[in-house]
């Protein structure tokens, strides 16, 4: 703007009209520019459809000159000359108005197509993030009455002939689905917390099988604080239960051990098998699925889930990153 004044009154043009003009082309060029950033706030053309835009800025441009024209030869004209002058800039006018519209309009497709990007962005990562969270409780509840229906028959077979182990299986029970359900509220959980509730499970379990079940608990210093998925040991130790029990007579130990180092949390499942029987490599029950499934969910890895068998010992490894 004060290049334009500066310029009419060095061609030889009082301070009035030079301020006049300037103020009002000026004025011109922001009104269109508003007028083309709002448009395009709300309508974004697709490809191919750029000429729209193109001509919308040639037309507001060549209006704005001709509004200007028509008010400051009304207004300010004191001869001929301010009008001989405005006439031969009629083309430099239309090019500078048309280039600082078509500039605006430049820069407010950019801004909003930012920002529509960033909205969508956003969306589909809130989709995916309930998505995500759906699933795994989906995961969860399958986990559930998997257990459950399992300690139920177990409850029924044991109430004609051991009443007294059975109400307190019941009671047992009762407190795990008590712990389960709080969980539903907490992602994640100390390894102390966790470990604290799969011993309900094990006391659970123990009354199940008797003398036979026994279990082995280890972890190194410093473990205990160390951040893991709710309910994630509750179904690799049931897997080695039942893998290690099912298929074999006499007492069998299952070991729990966890270690940490180089940021995860290492938990290492073992369990006898009966290599004639069972198939560890191939067999990995719905409960393994669904913890492999749980920690690319949570992790977007692959292989944090490890299975092997070797010398009639089946044993699984879960990593936990800790961010």
């Amino acid at each position: 703007m004060g290049l334009h004044a500066a310029t009419l009154y060095w061609l030889g043009f009082n301070l009035q009209i030079a301020t006049a003009d300037a103020v009002l082309s000026n004025v011109m060029i922001l009104l269109s520019s508003l007028i083309v950033s709002n448009t395009l706030r709300y309508y974004q053309p697709g490809k191919g459809k750029y000429f729209y835009i193109v001509t919308w800025c040639v037309l507001l441009a060549a209006l704005a000159v001709f509004i200007t024209r028509i008010l400051l030869i009304g207004v300010l004209d004191d001869g001929s000359a301010y009008a001989s002058v405005f006439d031969k800039s009629l083309i430099i006018r239309f090019c500078i108005g048309f280039l600082l519209i078509s500039g605006m309009g430049l820069i407010s497709m950019l801004w909003y197509t930012q920002q529509e990007q960033k909205i969508n962005e956003r969306r589909k990562n809130d989709a995916e993030r309930l998505a995500r969270d759906a699933e795994l409780y989906n995961l969860r509840q399958q986990l559930q009455p998997h257990f459950l229906f399992n300690s139920l028959n177990s409850i029924s077979a044991l109430i004609g002939r051991r009443p007294d182990e059975a109400r307190t299986m019941i009671y047992q029970l009762s407190d795990f689905l008590r712990g389960t359900l709080r969980k539903e509220e907490n992602e994640f959980v100390s390894l102390e917390e966790e470990l604290q509730h799969l011993q309900l499970y094990l006391d659970i379990e123990k009354v199940r099988f008797g003398h036979r079940l026994k279990t082995e608990i280890r972890q190194e210093e410093g473990c205990s604080s160390l951040l893991l998925p709710a309910m994630l040991l509750q179904p690799l130790v049931e897997n080695a239960i039942k893998f290690g029990l099912y298929d074999t007579i006499g007492e069998v130990t299952i070991t729990i051990e966890a270690k940490c180092a180089q940021n995860y949390l290492t938990l290492i499942i073992k369990n006898p098998y009966d290599a004639t029987t069972v198939r560890p490599q191939s067999g990995t029950g719905f409960g393994l699925g669904s913890i492999k499934r749980r920690l690319y969910l949570l992790f977007a890895r692959t292989d944090l889930l490890e299975i092997n068998g070797e010398n009639n010992t089946f044993t699984t490894t879960v990593k936990i990153p800790q961010v």
